[in-house]
C-alpha cells in the first residue's frame, strides 16, 4: 500500500490517492482543502522535524526518511516517506507545495524528541510566547523615554518585574483565548488558518491566525490549556505583587502602585474577555479591535509609567498624557496584526459568532480598514515628534521622521499585497509583514528615544 498526498506550501492537502485514504483512515472528502498533513504526525515530531524535512526537500530535490504516523482511529504505524517539492509548470516556476509518498514498514521507528523541541513546544507553540513582543516594546519605549529625559527617572528592578508580569499576563491571555476558541468550536471550524511555514526564517512554522493549534496537534489537552492559563495568571499576579511592593519602596508612597494595579486589572480584563463569555468582546462588531488597541497601547504604556517611575506620577499631568500618546501608535500597529489575521478566519469566525470587523464589513471592504489603521498609527507617531523634542535630551527629529517614513512604506507594501490578495493564501506575506512592522517599529522607538551614542 502506498499513500500519495500533495499539499500546498502550508501543508493544506490538495490531493490524496486511494492508498492514502486506506492507510490513514480518512475519506478524501474529509481531507482535501480542509486538513493539513500535520494531522498525521505527533505534534512534537512536527515541531522538531517537518521544517527540516521540507528544507532538505527544497535544497536537494527530495528528502527520504523514516518516521511514524497516527491513523484516524489513533493507532500508530511506522513508515518510510519521500518528500519532493511541487511546481505549477516546471521547476523554473515558483514552488506550489510538496508531494509526500508514504509506505508502511515493519521496522520499529523511534523519533527521539530533543530538549530544544520540548522548549519550543512550551515557550512558543503552546503559549505563543514569541508574540509577547507586542507587550514588551511599549514598556521598553516608556523606559527609553525616561532614559532620554534624564538620569534616575525609572527603577531598573521595577522595569524587570513589570516586563515579567506583562509577559505572563500576555501568555495567560493567549491560553485563555485558545481555550475558549476551541471550546466554542471556532478553531475546529477553521480550515483556512495561516501558518508561516517556510515563508519566514524568523517565524518558521508559527501560527499566524486561527489560534495556536496546539490542542489540535495534541501538544496539550483542552483541560491542560485552562490549567496552564490559570498558572500563568497566578505567576503574573506574583510578579505584579513584587512590582507594587518595590514601587512603594522606591517612591515611599502607594499612589503609583495603586494606579498601576488599577490599570493592570483593566488591561487583564480586556485580554481575558476578548474571547471569554459572557462579554466576548470579539463578537461585538468592533469592540474586540478597540479592546486590543487599548490593551496593547495606551493602557499598557500608562500602566508601565506608574509601575516603573522612580517618583510619584500625578494623575492628568503632562507626564500622564505623554504616556498615553506614546502608546497610541503601538496600539494601532498591534491591532493591525489582529485585523489582518481575521481575513483567513472569517468564514469559521462567522459560523461561531465572532463578529469582528472583517465579518461585519466583508473581506473586500475590510481592506480599507487596514489602511486606515496604518495611517492612524503613523499619523499619531509623527505627532509625538514635538513631545519628544521638548522632553528628550538625545533626540533627532530628522532621524525620527526618516525612520517613520521608511516603516510606513514597509507597511504600505503589506497593504498593497492585502489589496490584491485579500481572498487568497498569498495574503500570508502581508500577515508576516504586519508582524515584522510592529517589531521594527518597537525597536526603532526604543533607539530613537535615547540616541545617547550620537
Amino acid at each position: 500500500m502506498k499513500s500519495v498526498i500533495i499539499c500546498d506550501m502550508e501543508g493544506v492537502i490538495q490531493t490524496v490517492n486511494k492508498g492514502g485514504e486506506e492507510l490513514f483512515g480518512y475519506p478524501k472528502e474529509e481531507l482535501i482543502g480542509k486538513k493539513r498533513v500535520s494531522l498525521f504526525s505527533s505534534g512534537e515530531v512536527v515541531i522538531q522535524n517537518v521544517g527540516m524535512w521540507l528544507s532538505s526537500a527544497i535544497k536537494n530535490g527530495e528528502h527520504n526518511t523514516k518516521t511514524y504516523f497516527i491513523r484516524k482511529d489513533g493507532t500508530r504505524f511506522n513508515a518510510a516517506i519521500s518528500i519532493t517539492p511541487t511546481f505549477k509548470n516546471g521547476r523554473k516556476n515558483p514552488q506550489t507545495g510538496y508531494c509526500g509518498i508514504t509506505i508502511p514498514i515493519k521496522e520499529e521507528v523511534k523519533v527521539p524528541i530533543k530538549f530544544s523541541t520540548i522548549f519550543i513546544k512550551w515557550a512558543f507553540a503552546i503559549t505563543r510566547g514569541g508574540f509577547t513582543s507586542a507587550s514588551l516594546f511599549p514598556i521598553f519605549a516608556i523606559a527609553a523615554f525616561f532614559a532620554g529625559s534624564g538620569d534616575g527617572l525609572f527603577n531598573v528592578l521595577s522595569l524587570i518585574l513589570c516586563a515579567a508580569g506583562i509577559v505572563f499576563l500576555h501568555v495567560s491571555s493567549n491560553l485563555f483565548n485558545d481555550y475558549y476558541d476551541v471550546k466554542d468550536g471556532t478553531d475546529e471550524a477553521n480550515t483556512e488558518y495561516f501558518n508561516a511555514g517556510l515563508n519566514s526564517t524568523v517565524l518558521e512554522g508559527a501560527q499566524l491566525s486561527g489560534g495556536s493549534r496546539a490542542i489540535e496537534l495534541g501538544l496539550i489537552t483542552l483541560e491542560g490549556t485552562l490549567s496552564l492559563a490559570r498558572k500563568m495568571l497566578f505567576t503574573a499576579v506574583v510578579f505584579t505583587a513584587g512590582l507594587l511592593y518595590n514601587s512603594y519602596l522606591v517612591t515611599g508612597e502607594l499612589s503609583n502602585a495603586k494606579n498601576a494595579l488599577i490599570i493592570g486589572c483593566i488591561g487583564g480584563l480586556l485580554g481575558y474577555f476578548y474571547t471569554a463569555r459572557p462579554i466576548r468582546l470579539v463578537s461585538r462588531r468592533g469592540l474586540g479591535e478597540i479592546a486590543i488597541f487599548l490593551a496593547f497601547g495606551p493602557v499598557l504604556t500608562l500602566g508601565a509609567l506608574f509601575a516603573i517611575s522612580s517618583s510619584t506620577v500625578e494623575l492628568y499631568s503632562q507626564e500622564f498624557f505623554n504616556a498615553i500618546y506614546l502608546g497610541i501608535p503601538f496600539g494601532f500597529l498591534t491591532t493591525n496584526i489582529l485585523y489582518i489575521n481575521q481575513f483567513p478566519d472569517t468564514v469559521s469566525d462567522a459560523k461561531t459568532g465572532k463578529n469582528h470587523l472583517i465579518v461585519t464589513l466583508g473581506k473586500k471592504n475590510g481592506r480599507w480598514g487596514y489602511l486606515l489603521i496604518l495611517l492612524a498609527a503613523f499619523g499619531s507617531s509623527i505627532y509625538l515628534a514635538d513631545i519628544f523634542s521638548q522632553n528628550l535630551v538625545n533626540f533627532n527629529e530628522n532621524i525620527f521622521y526618516i525612520g517613520n517614513a521608511l516603516l510606513f512604506l514597509y507597511g504600505m507594501l503589506a497593504f498593497v499585497n492585502l489589496y490584491k490578495n485579500y481572498n487568497s493564501r498569498d495574503l500570508i506575506h502581508s500577515n508576516l509583514k504586519t508582524i515584522y512592522l510592529q517589531i521594527f517599529y518597537g525597536l526603532f522607538m526604543v533607539i530613537a528615544l535615547n540616541l545617547f551614542f550620537l
